[in-house]
């Protein structure tokens, strides 16, 4: 008996990570599939109000519509705060300078060339590829989008034709079930796009308000940057932390205030993300804490920034299947989070 668990045990992991290897050699595919069943599942209520209206085709056209200008409007917030930013460093160009030549003098006279350091490591050569490197990333992007949104097309439209099927099969208790399962995934994928779309606003609000409290210039961009990446969890939140907190630094010419702004910014991020949040998703989302920093990780180590935000989903998808059924329940009650229920 001992033995035969073992040896399931052991094809157990020996098949995850044979999964895992194919979900990372097939990013290029599997990251913009799983993203547009993403897509779809949240956006399949637009749709089927619209289909109350209009014929489908033109539900299903307004619903991808939407969805594109959504996608294109957070890239363009992002764009837009850290333009902004960049052309204040340009506008402040002089003043950088000066700054730059008296720290440059203090580090010398303590021994420390920072001029030859840095003509080492920042080169003409090494802008050259920073560019490249830039405009790749801006390709892989334009390509992600284009491919899930296709197949999030082809989603929308198959899902009646799906549904149906489902439905027709022999076995009416799988097909009950299997329905089920999907509308409760729906559901909670619907539930954390609307907790995290409130708590973005909240975040983004709660900085630029702080921004303006410290006099801290482009407050409305540190605001509007800080609710668009609050959208991939832990990862947006550290760059909408540590962009202000550097730009603190070279504003007042001063690292104490850089240090105090940072430490606002954070103490916003924690107390709307690991405090608010879990409390307003409630239990209808609930997963531990350690599973959510875990997936959103490992995520991003598997499919990069696509990989970075679809983590979360991904767990809450396994959850909800794992609840479905009385043999896998405990293992959703023992990741969720939530305490355990006394007799």
């Amino acid at each position: 008996m001992g033995g035969n668990r073992t040896l399931v045990v052991l094809t157990g992991c020996i098949a995850a990570v044979l999964v895992l290897g194919v979900l990372y050699l097939t990013r290029p595919v599997m990251a913009p599939v799983t993203f547009a069943l993403f897509l779809v599942a949240v956006v399949w209520p637009m749709q089927r109000a619209l289909q109350g209206w209009m014929p489908r085709p033109v539900a299903v056209l307004a619903t991808m519509m939407t969805t594109l200008v959504v996608v294109a409007l957070l890239a363009a917030m992002i764009a837009w705060g850290f333009s902004r930013a960049a052309r204040w460093v340009i506008a402040n160009g002089p003043r950088l300078q000066q700054l730059y030549i008296e720290q440059t003098s203090w580090l010398d006279a303590y021994g420390i060339g920072l001029s030859d350091i840095l003509a080492e490591h920042f080169s003409v050569a090494w802008l050259a590829r920073r560019g490249q490197e830039v405009a790749g990333a801006v390709q892989g992007f334009l390509t992600f989008t284009g491919i899930t949104l296709l197949f999030t097309l082809l989603g929308l439209l198959e899902l009646d034709a799906l549904r149906s099927r489902i439905a027709a099969w022999p076995d009416t208790q799988l097909s009950a079930t299997v329905l089920r399962t999907a509308a409760v995934i729906a559901r909670k994928l619907q539930v954390y796009m609307l907790v995290r779309t409130v708590m973005s606003v909240l975040t983004g609000v709660m900085i630029y308000a702080f921004a303006r409290l410290t006099g801290l210039d482009l407050a409305l961009e540190w605001g509007v940057i800080a609710f668009a990446l609050n959208y991939i969890p832990f990862i947006g939140p550290l760059v909408a932390t540590i962009v202000p907190t550097f730009f603190a630094g070279l504003q007042y010419e001063n690292w104490q205030i850089g240090v105090m702004v940072f430490v606002g910014i954070y103490a916003i991020q924690f107390a709307v993300g690991s405090y608010l949040e879990p409390r307003v998703a409630g239990n209808v989302l609930a997963v531990s804490p350690f599973l959510v920093l875990f997936a959103v990780f490992f995520g991003a180590l598997l499919w990069g920034l696509a990989g970075a935000f679809i983590g979360i989903p991904f767990v809450i998808v396994l959850l909800a299947i794992c609840e479905q059924d009385p043999r896998s329940r405990w293992l959703s009650e023992l990741l969720s989070g939530r305490p355990a229920e006394r007799a």
